[in-house]
Order: C-alpha cells, then structure tokens, then sequence
C-alpha cells in the first residue's frame, strides 16, 4: 500500500520537469500569487482539480510568499457515490476539504434552454460567493494547457472569435475577486500520466444527467469540445507541435493585420485609420 506522502513526493520527483517546473512557471510567469494571498483551490473531484490542490498544498508549505488556502468542494447535488469518491480521494491525498451544499441541478433540471450553461454560471457564482464569506479573494481552478488550446479553437470554429482562456481575471460581479489557474501550463497527457502512475482513480463526470461517463476516462461523449480534442489529435499526428503554435498565437496578435477588434464595448476597424500612401501591408 502506497504511503500518502508519496502521491505528493511523485509530482515533485518523477513529475518534476513535466507537472511541478510547469505549475512554479504558470505561478511565476502570471503572477497569480501575491503575498497574504487568501485563496479558495475549488474542487469538482476530477484529476485537474485534485492534481491542482495537490500543489497548492505543497506550494503553500514551502513557498517564500506568504499565503493561506482553503480546499473547497462544491456539492450542487452529486449522487451520494460521487461525493463518497471526491472525499476518499482528499483523504488519500491529505487535502483538507471543506464541502458546501448547493441545489443547483435540482435547479437546472427544469430549465430546458441551455443547461449546461446556466449550471455553469450557477456554480462559478457559488464558489466566488462561497470563497468571498471565507475571507479569500481569490478562486482557483483546475484548468490545464490543453483547456486553453481547446478553449481557443472552440472559440475560432464555433463562437466566430478569438478569445483566449485567460491565466487569471477579475470577477465582473464579486469586487476584489480573482479567478486563477495555476496548471495552465501544465499538459493534460502529464496529468494523466501522474494518475495512472498512482494508481489513483477520479471521477471524469458527476453531472447527474450525463452518467454514463462518470467513472470512465473518455473525454465525456459527442460535445463540441470533444469533436476539438478528436481534431487536435488529427493535427497532432501531421504536426506534433500545433498545440504550442496555437498558443503562441494568441500572444503575437498584430493589430494592424485585424479587420476588426474589441477591447470590453470599444470596437475599432481597419478602415478607422487606413491611409492609402501608407506602405501596404499583405501576408498572402
């Protein structure tokens, strides 16, 4: 039987290059951790989450930067045997959880417009919430690189946009609220290799209308979100380095190449300040 230490030591040994040098980079490079720092490392039960609290824990023991936490699981109304796997879990991994009840799928179980949506926002509300009467001004979550990838394209392909999934933002509607996202460098395939190597099992779905995938590792079924890892993985096998060039992307934008963009309500166009002596400017 394996010591709990050691699910902790694995990610700062074995998983030091892959999992602990990318979470210190994401902290580091973001800024997503300032001194007396209270922050809230909001748990759902899967391994991004459990994996995140896992380093905060440790971050928190050893860091320079004086900071608190509190490990927060939100039960918006899981069957009894996935509440059962989110606790065994904190308990074998020596996270001190704190669980909160909410009703939310009791809530969005008669709406018929956009569920998933509004579960979504129902939640995020409750954790700023939950976490602001903590005394923390900050949430945490459990989002990795790939999300971001993932998040990127979506928007491209789907939503018509280009928008990243953002480090960290400020809450539109909690004043002096943070959200953060500390494994945001940190590959999914990683992820998964530190659970498998434990041996460690997490639930992948607890949405109580979508069951069928709550124990199981395979992406959740037909989401628009999955119909993009299905395609990345074709990418990938064409050209192994399309994740970082996606990313790299949304860090070099050149405004003077845009038809148009948005800052919050403030759009602007090419045409605003196009002058036809200037040096043309063509890519093709």
């Amino acid at each position: 039987m394996q010591s709990q230490n050691e699910f902790e030591l694995s990610v700062v040994r074995k998983f030091r290059k892959t999992i602990w040098s990318k979470f210190l980079k994401g902290i580091k490079t973001y800024e997503l951790i300032q001194p007396h720092d209270k922050i809230a490392v909001c748990i759902s039960g899967g391994k991004d989450s459990m994996l995140m609290a896992l380093c905060m824990k440790r971050l928190q023991k050893y860091s320079e930067i004086p900071f608190e936490v509190v490990f927060l699981v939100m039960n918006p109304g899981y069957h009894e045997i996935n509440l059962r796997k989110i606790v065994d879990n904190a308990a074998l991994l020596e996270i001190p959880v704190q669980i909160f009840e909410t009703g939310i799928y009791d809530a969005v179980a008669k709406v018929d417009t956009h569920p998933c949506y509004l579960c979504a926002r129902m939640r995020r509300g409750y954790l700023y919430k939950t976490a602001q009467e903590l005394g923390c001004n900050k949430i945490a979550l459990g989002h990795h690189f790939d999300d971001v990838i993932e998040t990127i394209l979506m928007g491209m392909l789907y939503g018509s946009q280009i928008q990243t999934m953002m480090p960290k933002i400020h809450s539109e509607n909690y004043q002096g609220m943070q959200l953060i996202r500390p494994l945001y460098l940190v590959r999914e395939p990683e992820i998964i290799h530190w659970k498998q190597y434990n041996d460690l099992q997490f639930i992948q779905c607890a949405c109580r209308f979508t069951e069928n995938c709550t124990m199981c590792d395979n992406g959740g079924g037909g989401s628009k979100r999955q119909e993009i890892k299905m395609l990345l993985k074709e990418l990938r096998a064409v050209n192994p380095a399309v994740d970082m060039n996606i990313f790299r992307s949304v860090e070099n934008v050149n405004l003077q190449t845009l038809i148009s963009y948005h800052i919050g309500k403030e759009y602007h166009h090419f045409l605003e300040n196009f002058q036809e002596e200037d040096h043309e400017t063509d890519l093709s």
